[in-house]
């Protein structure tokens, strides 16, 4: 479960200040999938790093009673100097997992054949993305949280290795997804969220949550 009560967040611009949240309480209960639909520029990300623990609220209270991963696609807990072997090693230490099944289950679902044994700064972005899924996907979350959906990737058989293996966990576990898209949420989740102008809107159903989403773009 992760619990907001009375959030906010916010930033300044130099110019304005740019709210994300305003004292904002709900509840994201486990076995239950949500979606959350936002424009881009109204604080996604920011929001799902909040859920992680990677930013703090300026005030009230976030609760977390389940294992919550590290967003998708983040890299901060990697050491760019270092090849993939050993990021994987060293992170399997932090979360005491297996290091030699977490290289093996990386290399396998990753494809990166002997660029994984080269340090991950001189990745392109795509590769990056593919070995942060990879870590993702081997460390056991209760809840999943993903920016955007899967990592933007033309590779075939990577896609398909991933997305079973997400498949899978989510039979046991829980995934927030963050985007601007319907059709990126429509794969995953039954129930949504809208976040706009501070708030997060809460609805039992996508549909109910796309109705207010395209309802607010065409009064924009």
């Amino acid at each position: 479960m992760i619990e907001f009560q009375g959030v906010s967040k916010s930033f300044w611009t130099g110019e304005k200040r740019k709210v994300i949240l305003d004292r904002a309480s709900f509840r994201v209960d486990t076995g239950v999938s949500l979606g959350i639909l936002a424009p881009n520029g109204t604080g996604k990300t920011t929001l799902i790093n909040m859920m992680s623990g990677l930013e703090k609220p300026d005030e009230g209270k976030i609760t977390r009673t389940s294992r919550v991963s590290f967003p998708l696609g983040y890299m901060g807990g990697m050491v760019s100097r270092l090849t993939a072997v050993e990021n994987c090693r060293f992170i399997a230490r932090i979360y005491d997992k297996d290091p030699d099944y977490l290289e093996a289950f990386c290399r396998w679902v990753c494809g990166l054949e002997e660029y994984f044994d080269m340090p991950v700064g001189t990745y392109s972005s795509g590769m990056g993305a593919r070995f942060s899924f990879a870590l993702l996907l081997a460390l056991d979350f209760d809840v999943y949280l993903i920016d955007e959906g899967m990592p933007a990737t033309t590779d075939a058989e990577f896609n398909r290795k991933a997305g079973h293996v997400l498949f899978e966990r989510l039979k046991t576990s829980t995934v927030i997804i963050v985007s601007h898209q319907v059709s990126t949420l429509e794969k995953f989740c039954k129930s949504a969220a809208v976040l706009r102008h501070g708030k997060l809107h809460m609805f039992d159903t996508l549909e109910e949550a796309k109705a207010l989403y395209d309802y607010e773009a065409q009064s924009a």
